[in-house]
């Protein structure tokens, strides 16, 4: 399978799992913590689509014109919009703690996986700068990872 239709099919199960999360009632958080932890992915997940720009939004990873962008939370995080849905996610499926909610969030992530890794390879193709942004900027989690 090439790194594209791998993509887009890790893009079809992401979808179908937050999907079933939200008819499961388990995607929206309850309490005050995981509220706040969803507005603050909200908030993230705006701030990279705002300085990313309206030239990106593919089924499957597929690098655009225009030059890597490492500006706003891109300084941080190389997949500051993966990184947002996935705590969105996390923080609904850990306030109900269901073990559906938590089967489902791990195949979720699993599909995010295979979404950065292949879009990884595919953006270092056309950008040979980006192995020294990824030397430098974390994946998911600022500083960490």
């Amino acid at each position: 399978m090439n790194l594209k239709r791998a993509s887009q099919l890790a893009t079809t199960v992401l979808v179908v799992a937050v999907v079933s999360l939200l008819f499961r009632r388990s995607l929206f958080a309850r309490g005050p913590l995981p509220v706040a932890l969803q507005v603050a992915a909200a908030a993230l997940m705006l701030w990279a689509r705002v300085t990313f720009g309206g030239r990106s939004f593919h089924v499957g990873a597929n690098p655009t014109e225009g030059g890597l962008v490492t500006k706003g939370p891109y300084r941080f995080l190389r997949h500051p919009i993966y990184a947002a849905i996935l705590l969105f996610m996390w923080a609904g499926v850990a306030s109900h703690g269901t073990i559906a909610s938590l089967l489902t969030g791990i195949v979720a992530t699993a599909a995010i996986t295979v979404r950065i890794v292949t879009e990884e390879v595919l953006v270092a193709e056309v950008y040979p700068d980006y192995a020294e942004y990824a030397r430098r900027t974390k994946r998911l989690v600022p500083f960490i990872f």
